[in-house]
């Protein structure tokens, strides 16, 4: 499916989910909560899992060195648990690893083509594009069952993706809550050091002068094309979702997001850039009672983790964003007595390799493709795993009901590096998120007369072995 396509089906899904979804109740026995609160970290354009919670064999760069050679480009760290590597550069992460629980087996789905934005909507919706409906987000789940845990802080934030960069389309299709309406849908913070520009009225506006502009919006909006074609669901959740914000601006827990409050030292230790940023304003915001939020190292193509030339010198530079505020914020969660009921998950859409394109199940035609990978490295642009890879990927848990200091699943140690032991889906993975918040895992609702499930058919799995 070519990206024209793909929109205009999300397009359809979403004019067909114009009519109220009906709860239905769930059978199964809910799970016993052990979380409050999720943070998601997302290593958006494909992490590879060799160059960072998995290393390989390590091959240096030099002129002439064959790319089937290459299954890691960095050196393997210890970290505080015993026999356990992590990838040069992320030492940090390394120390805090006897509090988390380390997935070793993520196994992406094989989409038929692998697209970012494709293989972003299935993670975040567990549902792989094209849907009849359009599908909610994980975090509009959580905030639609659970509900917000202080009711003037957005139950569902996303920080650090713009959308007026790249494939701002494709990334809007799971950014919001799907059939279940604009109330439940993220409050989106581009810039974490502008957040408490998003919480306040414009500078030198009144109160008075804010509120009978709500008044005139409100107005406005029964007479706009939005009422026309929109249902009266959609319509209440937006003028719900309006006034939650209205409250927000007017409450003293405005100030958790501004981050000019947090004292030096601390702010100092998250700053890597807007990442790091983005993981101190998620503490504040738990801290606060935010519900479920999205932290994003943010999708650009050809940027970031997106390494399609020079992968080992941005790799390095993304550890170098990730690694000290991600340790951080494990550190001041669990000093706070916070982290034991906030779920924090690290995971990326899929995995890289330097020769294997698509599955793990994929031969390796040595040279194919010369545009992203030679057969023999001649410059160091070339160094690094460009290729995308679905067979395995790493997921890093800490806090919210799982183990602390355990690791799960293995992969192969020569290529394809896919999953030989324990593989975990992302329904599965969906559904351990969802057991440690007490969903239980046929919760559903009727849309167009039919089920639709949290995950697939209802059919993920919690993983027991991650929970505590």
């Amino acid at each position: 499916m070519n990206r024209r396509h793909f929109l205009h089906a999300l397009s359809a899904a979403t004019l067909a989910a114009a009519a109220a979804p009906r709860r239905a109740f769930a059978v199964a026995k809910k799970p016993r909560a052990t979380a409050d609160s999720v943070i998601l970290l997302w290593m958006a354009g494909g992490m590879p899992h060799t160059e960072t919670f998995d290393p390989k064999r390590f091959t240096p760069f030099e002129p002439g060195v064959e790319a089937a050679s290459i299954l890691s480009t960095f050196e393997a760290q210890p970290t505080v648990l015993d026999d356990i590597f992590f990838s040069e550069g992320l030492e940090e992460i390394g120390k805090v690893m006897d509090r988390g629980t380390l997935v070793r087996s993520h196994v992406m789905a094989d989409l038929g083509k692998i697209l970012h934005t494709k293989h972003q909507y299935h993670w975040h919706t567990g549902y792989a594009p094209p849907q009849s409906v359009a599908a909610p987000h994980l975090g509009a789940w959580i905030a639609r069952e659970m509900g917000p845990r202080n009711p003037v802080i957005p139950p569902f934030t996303v920080i650090g993706q713009r959308f007026d960069v790249g494939e701002k389309e494709e990334l809007k299709s799971f950014h919001n809550a799907g059939f279940f309406g604009s109330e439940f849908g993220p409050f989106i913070i581009e810039q974490p050091m502008a957040a408490l520009d998003a919480v306040r009225p414009p500078a030198g506006m009144t109160p008075e002068r804010f509120t009978a502009r709500q008044a005139l919006w409100r107005e406005m909006l029964k007479t706009s094309g939005f009422a026309e074609k929109a249902g009266d669901f959609q319509q209440e959740a937006l003028l719900r979702s309006m006034e939650q914000a209205h409250a927000l601006l007017r409450s003293p827990e405005a100030a958790a997001f501004d981050l000019k409050l947090e004292p030096k030292e601390s702010y100092d230790a998250y700053n890597t850039g807007r990442f790091g940023q983005g993981c101190l304003l998620a503490r504040r915001l738990v801290e606060a009672g935010a519900r479920f939020i999205e932290v994003t190292s943010e999708y650009i193509p050809f940027e970031g983790w997106d390494t399609h030339h020079t992968g080992h010198d941005r790799a390095g530079q993304m550890k170098k964003q990730i690694d000290r505020p991600i340790a951080q914020l494990v550190r001041d969660l669990d000093q706070r007595g916070l982290l034991d009921r906030t779920l924090i998950v690290l995971a990326t859409e899929f995995s890289r390799d330097a020769m294997v394109e698509g599955i793990a199940e994929n031969t390796i035609e040595v040279g194919q493709d010369l545009k992203s990978q030679p057969a023999k490295l001649t410059e160091k642009k070339q160094y690094g795993l460009h290729r995308h890879f679905t067979g395995a990927g790493s997921v890093l848990m800490f806090g919210g009901g799982v183990k602390r200091g355990y690791v799960h699943g293995k992969t192969a140690d020569e290529r394809p590096c896919k999953a030989v032991e324990n593989p975990v889906s992302i329904a599965d993975l969906h559904q351990t998120i969802y057991h440690c918040l007490g969903l239980a895992p046929d919760t559903h609702y009727e849309i167009e007369s039919r089920p639709f499930y949290s995950t697939p058919d209802g059919k993920g799995v919690a993983v027991k072995e991650l929970l505590a």
